[in-house]
Order: C-alpha cells, then sequence, then structure tokens
C-alpha cells in the first residue's frame, strides 16, 4: 500500500470517529436521566425532536417539539438562548449533529439523549 492511501484511510477514519464522538461542551444523559429531567423541567428546558414529521407522528415523547434537523437551524431563533435545549432523535446520531450545530449558532446549555428514542422505548 502506497502512502497515500495509508493517509487516505486514516482520514476516512478519523472523519468517521468525529462524526461519531458527543461534541464539545454538549452534555449527554441517557434515557432515565431523560425521564427525571421531563418531570423536573419547570419550563426551563426545551426539548427539540429533530426526526422528521412522520417519525414524530408515528411516536414521540409528550413535551418534545418537533423540528426536523435540517430545519433545525432555520428555525433556532424560536429557540431561546437562555434555556436548556434537550435534543432527541431514533438513535442519538442525528440529535449529536444538531447538538453541535447548536453550540456553534451560541447555545451555551445544549444536552443529547444518548440512544435516542430506541433507547426510550426500551427504558
Amino acid at each position: 500500500m502506497g502512502t497515500f492511501n495509508i493517509i487516505f484511510i486514516a482520514l476516512i477514519i478519523l472523519f468517521i470517529v468525529w462524526r461519531i464522538l458527543p461534541a464539545k461542551g454538549v452534555r449527554q444523559i441517557n434515557a432515565a436521566q431523560l425521564k427525571e429531567e421531563l418531570k423536573n423541567a419547570n419550563g426551563h428546558k426545551q426539548f427539540i425532536d429533530v426526526r422528521t414529521p412522520g417519525e414524530f407522528k408515528g411516536n414521540h415523547i409528550r413535551g418534545f417539539r418537533n423540528i426536523p434537523l435540517d430545519q433545525l437551524l432555520s428555525s433556532s431563533d424560536s429557540l431561546s438562548k437562555d434555556k436548556e435545549v434537550v435534543l432527541i432523535c431514533q438513535s442519538g446520531m442525528r440529535s449529536n449533529k444538531a447538538s453541535k450545530s447548536l453550540r456553534k449558532s451560541g447555545f451555551e446549555k445544549v444536552t443529547n439523549v444518548k440512544g435516542g428514542m430506541s433507547a426510550w422505548s426500551s427504558y
């Protein structure tokens, strides 16, 4: 294998790892912790489901608002930067991506639900 091929493969691996790693400055919680968060939110948190409208309609958690990932940044002005944003999707991948986007847009209190709706359903 040539040096170029090794560098190319290493870059692909780094890219994949970068995409999977939790976003810097984003709190990660599991399904049990989410249950507590929902109980104790008292209007101080914004719960956002970034799945498609069809996924959301099929099954969602009461208290969550649906803003699909592809619309999140254009709709972020409807979110308060003063309140924590708790994000969920089906597996945790899209919400992790959404977490990174919100952090880059100036949101300081962002939480991602690890395992997403799949973890919630099996909890």
